[in-house]
């Protein structure tokens, strides 16, 4: 049974992140391990509810009032195997997620402080890895089956494991020149060292899936040529269109960047595959446009890379502090202002605003930015940015960083020759069955559903592979935690 009383006799409490003076001068990552007495204790908080919205908030359906009694009980060997049981890679969500069940915790409610759900997922992960407990686990037989995944991020990789371990033989290609997606080079080391993709690519190589790298599907390789090798495709391939705001004077100054082609580079350069950044915010003034976890990264990378100053801008108004219970009930998501880790480490952030102009000089590079304040109103369901006459105001700016989100999945030979097009979301629509208007070709993850987090990410990988599984006449049936049309409680 859990402590009924360990939410009234324990305050919320997280572990102390690393010294902003120390983690600056590296990439390693912000929190430290934690204790098990401090874990222990905020899982004793857990209320074990009669009906666990938690499971709700979160499309994977984890077990958090079960691990949670595990890891207050000091039984972790047990709490690794209930977190695996829904989730492939529990040290990623735990590392990137923004814990879409904490909002959903019934001690959230009307101000309350949630249970702290993904600090104890990742203090599982941390132990179960340091004892040795991640093992391969290769079926006992093979299918005879083939399955291409086109895509090595968190929602190609989880379809890959769940294939791989039901008998059937798993090929993964990947366009870049390392495995991971945007968990190699789109996540900075200081969220997620890459230690812990890598330790799951060799789990999975171990289970009997083969990688890839390099393979542009419809440039390197034929989409004809890839399906004619396999029994089924899935095509996990994300959505890696960057929004853009090309309509904006000034856009094509030198030292306006989209955030992906930033975060790509730094990513590379930390990793050693160049040796260094030509998009650097050293010695700059930095103006990051977007109010996410993008543009978060972007703060935390500048910061590192030595910027004199950073400005982070978002359109929308100062969000509250609080849950405002009028516009976001619980368990919905709230919108409220979120502080990451990056905003301690310094810079300044403006609301309200938009970029009227991007300035520069008669060479072609940036010198400033203009801003406006703004206000943001729904016409007909759709967004209207309205300038407030009077309020122009100009800031320098050597580099500006565009952390607006994404339109979708890229455009490119692949889509045209499988003749598939995307919806208005920017994703791939398919069937009840995770299949597409292409025979045999399914679809998961932000190629389906368009940006999204990584739980949803893994949770369709995991549900596609139970679809794969079936078209491809598996014995038995493989855990399936969402349907395509499965829309978010939380996020």
């Amino acid at each position: 049974m859990p402590d009924p009383n360990g939410f009234l006799r324990y305050e919320r409490r997280l572990p102390a992140r690393r010294p902003v003076p120390v983690r600056l001068r590296d990439w390693r990552e912000v929190y430290p391990p934690a204790s098990d007495e401090l874990i222990r204790e905020q899982a004793s908080r857990c209320m074990d509810c009669g009906i666990p919205f938690c499971h709700d908030g979160c499309p994977l359906g984890n077990r958090i009032p079960d691990w949670n009694d595990l890891v207050r009980t000091g039984d972790w060997d047990f709490a690794i195997e209930s977190l695996h049981a829904t989730n492939n890679f529990p040290e990623f969500t735990g590392r990137l997620c923004p814990a879409p069940c904490e909002a959903a915790c019934v001690l959230s409610i009307a101000g309350g402080q949630a249970v702290t759900i993904k600090q104890v997922e990742v203090e599982i992960i941390n132990r179960a890895v340091a004892a040795g407990r991640i093992v391969p686990r290769p079926a006992p037989e093979r299918s005879g089956k083939s399955v291409g995944v086109v895509g090595s991020g968190p929602a190609g990789l989880a379809a890959a494991q769940q294939l791989a371990r039901a008998g059937h033989d798993v090929v993964v290609y990947e366009r870049d020149d390392a495995l991971g997606g945007l968990l190699r080079y789109g996540i900075p080391d200081f969220k997620l060292e890459k230690e812990h993709v890598d330790r799951r690519l060799e789990q999975l190589r171990a289970e009997g899936v083969e990688f890839r790298t390099g393979v542009n599907v419809g440039v390197t390789v034929s989409v004809d040529d890839l399906r004619a090798s396999h029994d089924a495709l899935l095509l996990a391939c994300g959505a890696l269109a960057g929004r853009d705001t090309p309509d904006t004077p000034g856009r094509p100054l030198h030292g306006v960047h989209l955030a992906m082609e930033h975060l790509v580079e730094s990513n590379r350069v930390v990793a050693g595959k160049q040796p260094s950044a030509a998009i650097s915010a050293a010695g700059k003034n930095v103006i990051i446009i977007g109010g996410g976890d993008t543009a978060a990264d972007c703060l935390g990378v500048a910061h590192r890379q030595g910027a004199a100053s950073v400005l982070q801008l978002d359109q929308y108004p100062l969000p509250p502090s609080e849950r405002d219970e009028s516009r976001d009930p619980w368990p919905t998501w709230p919108w409220i202002l979120r502080n990451y880790p990056a905003h301690e480490e310094g810079g300044d952030r403006a609301f309200a605003v938009a970029v009227t102009s991007f300035e520069g000089d008669d060479d072609g590079n940036l010198t400033a930015v203009r801003i406006a304040e703004v206000q943001v109103s729904r016409v007909d369901g759709r967004r209207v940015v309205s300038v407030v006459e009077g309020t122009e105001r100009e800031y320098p700016a050597e580099l500006v960083l565009l952390a607006i989100g994404f339109e979708g999945t890229e455009e490119g030979p692949l889509l045209t020759n499988l003749g598939l097009t995307r919806n208005r979301r920017g994703g791939i629509d398919t069937d009840s069955t995770w299949q597409s208007s292409a025979p045999g070709v399914f679809i998961a993850g932000d190629m389906h559903r368009g940006a999204s987090l990584i739980v949803w990410a893994i949770a369709e990988g995991r549900a596609a592979a139970a679809s794969i599984h079936a078209y491809l006449g598996g014995d038995g049936t493989l855990p399936s935690p969402v349907e395509p049309t499965a829309v978010a409680l939380s996020a």
